[in-house]
């Protein structure tokens, strides 16, 4: 098969490009990609000097495509399955890239600050920027609670790139900063995130990596149960 994904099991981001792949069936190949083991490093090094995860190799062209956005919709484009995750029209096609970019930008990254902080030693923690990142998800949190009145996805009644990046952003967030119940919106809709076929396959594969995420100790028992 021309597709391979370089990536890592327990990322988020890797997580996103993960959905839209097996939300369409599209047949790849996966190559975990361990940064602390030159050898696996250089495999990504080599294609992308950036060293970020996920990247996208295709074979049929001996072409990189890096960035989880850009990835889908290079998928979208040269590998079409049954389900678009860009809508066609241009005004639902710019709502879902909005959203997209809402929840890589305003979900994943300030989960991310949370999460890597605990992962510095002692002294070099960051108490200020990790309580702002709190901070900018209860804005967040927000936010998508009023968007997602009366809609099922992001963006209305279709499964979109959008509900591909809020899925694993909302399920870190939801670990180290609780919707404790007052978004009933997008408490509702992190249910139907979670009942997905192609999430749930994501999240049985990210499973035996949980021990490795800095906030094992508080993730939810529901989560680590097949």
């Amino acid at each position: 098969m021309p597709l391979t994904l370089y990536l890592h099991p327990l990322a988020s981001f890797c997580h996103k490009v993960l959905i839209a792949l097996y939300d369409n069936g599209i047949p790849f190949s996966p190559v975990v990609v361990d940064f602390s083991d030159p050898g696996s490093a250089a495999a990504i090094l080599d294609r992308w000097p950036v060293a970020k995860i996920p990247v996208l190799h295709d074979s049929a062209g001996d072409r990189t495509i890096p960035e989880t956005t850009i990835i889908i919709e290079y998928l979208q484009d040269h590998y079409p399955g049954p389900r678009p995750l860009l809508p066609e029209d241009a005004g639902p096609r710019l709502d879902a890239r909005l959203w997209d970019r809402f929840f890589d930008l305003h979900v994943s990254v300030p989960m991310q600050k949370i999460v890597t902080d605990r992962l510095r030693p002692e002294g070099d923690r960051d108490a200020l920027g990790v309580a702002e990142a709190h901070r900018a998800l209860d804005v967040s949190y927000g936010m998508i609670d009023a968007q997602l009145a009366g809609k099922t996805w992001a963006t209305g009644s279709d499964f979109t790139i959008a509900d591909c990046a809020a899925a694993p952003g909302l399920f870190f967030a939801s670990i180290v900063h609780p919707f404790d119940g007052r978004y009933r919106n997008l408490e509702g809709y992190f249910e139907r995130l979670m009942a997905r076929p192609s999430f749930r396959r994501v999240l049985g594969e990210a499973r035996p990596y949980f021990p490795m995420f800095p906030y094992r100790d508080a993730i939810p028992d529901r989560y680590l149960a097949p």
